[in-house]
């Protein structure tokens, strides 16, 4: 045996442990782990179609952490929903800003319908499925009833509100009766194709696919800029 196979081997230093998580953090990534699992299982299930033990069940928590978190289902669901309304509404109602700021007297119907439903199709196309869960979500909840409305109400009236001044600008002739009723068709067309059920794939023998968002997007501005034209006659 040599000298070299005789020399005690060098021992390894142990790997210092990594320093504990301040308990903000550690709350705030368990409340965001608990959100986008409830978002899953909400956009599949629904509201009643969920119980929190399934909620907590998938997110590796304790079901009373659910409830000292959120109280009970119904202010979990509700601030599911109101997380990424937020983001929606604030991405809407800045490019309503800036196409106003841009184009004032000079807007159009086409461009203000862009300018509403575009920075939606943008954000649901990129293929995050936490993002496609909420799709899925607002769909489910604009098709409610009892309760649908209210939360719809609650979260995206502003934006709606917003974009409906563009379009009475733009048309100060158009009956508001006229207007309203656009926006409700206009809705429906909107959260249908946010569902992404499929339904069009089967029709048009895959001529057409629900995820194709940027193609939603042109031909909803095709169809209702000439349908509100048809409707201020």
């Amino acid at each position: 045996m040599t000298a070299a196979e005789t020399k005690p081997r060098p021992r390894a230093t142990p790997k210092a442990k990594a320093p504990p998580k301040p308990k903000a953090q550690r709350r705030e990534e368990t409340t965001t782990r608990i959100l986008d699992v409830a978002e899953a299982l909400f956009a599949r299930d629904g509201l009643h179609g969920v119980t929190l033990k399934a909620v907590a069940k998938e997110a590796g928590v304790d079901t009373a952490l659910l409830h000292y978190y959120f109280d009970d289902k119904n202010r979990l669901f509700s601030t599911v929903f109101g997380r990424r309304a937020e983001v929606v509404n604030r991405l809407r109602l800045d490019s309503l800003d800036q196409y106003e700021a841009e184009h004032g007297d000079a807007m159009t119907v086409r461009g203000a319908i862009d300018a509403f439903l575009r920075p939606l199709f943008v954000l649901f196309d990129n293929g995050d499925p936490a993002w496609l869960n909420y799709a899925a979500l607002v769909a489910q909840v604009n098709n409610t009833p009892v309760w649908g409305g209210d939360t719809m109400h609650k979260h995206f009236d502003p934006v709606i509100d917003r974009f409906i001044g563009v379009l009475r600008r733009i048309a100060p002739d158009t009956p508001p009766r006229q207007i309203y009723w656009f926006y409700h068709l206009l809705s429906g067309s909107l959260t249908l194709s946010l569902a992404q059920t499929g339904r069009i794939d089967v029709l048009s023998g895959g001529l057409c696919k629900s995820s194709e968002m940027g193609a939603i997007c042109d031909a909803m501005e095709a169809v209702f800029t000439g349908g509100f034209e048809a409707i201020r006659r």
